[in-house]
């Protein structure tokens, strides 16, 4: 998923998803989660400039705006670096304070197991790339046709992860192709980046499991987008 930034007639609606997405994924989780959420929905709606993806703002006014102490600003900013929600875009030097820059991709992609609590319309809007790309990725609300059971390996792959799960298989694993299988590695080709980085995150981990079942000389996976 490339996120478009949010600018232009569509750019309300997409900060709004963009939100309900943060929203919906901090209410999923304990009293922890609900209150660091809530920290970065504050920055974003009071100091975060979505045209130049840009958020300039020095530890004292996040602490104030959060009601703590600096030390828990730094703490907690650490936190968003580390999930790479935020990055450092300019440290902060003498007389002028850090500007950072919000990863929207990796926020979608921690956030995309919430997507079809908001509903199916949103997780179609999210699922598609920007407009000027080619690249669709549809959701299926029902598993499509199982994939034929064949000899060879991506074949039986493929027939093995419908029979475990088709809904899941219906949503991404049918999407994919394989491109090589090589030196112990087997390379997939997803429609979009978003759909590779996803199923890289979320699912490589079942996908080897199936790979090494059929084909035990296959160690990993690599799992790249169409041209």
């Amino acid at each position: 998923m490339q996120v478009a930034k949010p600018v232009g007639r569509s750019a309300p609606a997409l900060k709004y998803d963009i939100l309900s997405a943060l929203a919906v994924h901090a209410l999923s989780g304990d009293k922890h989660r609900h209150r660091s959420i809530l920290r970065i929905m504050v920055l974003v709606t009071t100091r975060y400039n979505w045209r130049s993806n840009e958020l300039s703002i020095g530890r004292e006014e996040i602490a104030r705006l959060w009601s703590v102490n600096e030390r828990t600003v730094k703490r907690e900013m650490a936190k968003f670096r580390n999930a790479g929600w935020i990055t450092v875009k300019r440290p902060a030097v003498r007389g002028r304070v850090a500007v950072y820059e919000i990863d929207l991709k990796q926020i979608m992609l921690d956030t995309v197991d919430i997507w079809p609590v908001i509903g199916t319309d949103f997780q179609d809007r999210m699922q598609q790339e920007p407009a000027q790309a080619t690249n669709v990725v549809p959701f299926q609300s029902r598993p499509a046709i199982p994939p034929p059971e064949g000899e060879d390996v991506w074949g039986q792959v493929q027939s093995i992860l419908h029979g475990r799960d088709p809904e899941l298989w219906a949503s991404w694993f049918q999407h994919l192709n394989e491109a090589e299988r090589a030196g112990g590695v087997a390379t997939l080709i997803a429609p979009s980046r978003f759909m590779a980085d996803y199923i890289a995150q979320k699912w490589a981990g079942r996908l080897l499991a199936v790979y090494t079942r059929v084909d035990p000389s296959i160690r990993s996976l690599r799992i790249e987008a169409a041209e």
